[in-house]
């Protein structure tokens, strides 16, 4: 049965200035392997940035992004995966979207959701790149599968 609170869940990620492009794709990873890949106790983010740095949204909006391009999250159409980043968000699973805007994504989910946290992953979901908030820092987390 497909849940019914999804298409709220999908508004959200239009709201952030995302693209819809298809519901409930099936390319992206497991989603709790996604989940774990950004929370594990062990996982060791590729950037760590203090919440108390004056300028930290800006650093993490930059840091998000120069990771994602890194671990080749875009597909060749700019498209790529990601969890709604609301509360249920990995029940709907993975979205496919295109970000018109380009930039300052984390900030951009933060102003609509109250925090800059999401997991996005490459249309063949071998790549993931996911923004986190852990104790005072913020993390850019990016995987391999």
């Amino acid at each position: 049965m497909k849940d019914r609170q999804a298409p709220d869940r999908l508004n959200v990620l239009e709201r952030c200035g995302l693209e819809v492009i298809g519901e409930a794709e099936q390319g992206g990873p497991p989603v709790n392997s996604a989940i774990y890949a950004v929370t594990g106790f062990d996982v060791e983010p590729a950037v760590e940035i203090p919440v108390s740095n004056p300028h930290a949204a800006d650093e993490l909006d930059e840091a998000w992004h120069h990771r994602a391009s890194q671990a080749s999250l875009y597909g060749g159409d700019g498209e790529f995966l990601i969890l709604p980043p609301v509360s249920g968000g990995s029940k709907v699973g993975w979205v496919r979207v295109k970000d018109p805007v380009g930039k300052n994504l984390p900030s951009r989910i933060a102003a609509v959701t109250g925090s800059p946290e999401f997991v996005a992953a490459s249309p063949d979901g071998r790549h993931l790149c996911a923004a986190s908030v852990e104790d005072n820092d913020y993390w850019v987390v990016s995987h391999e599968f």
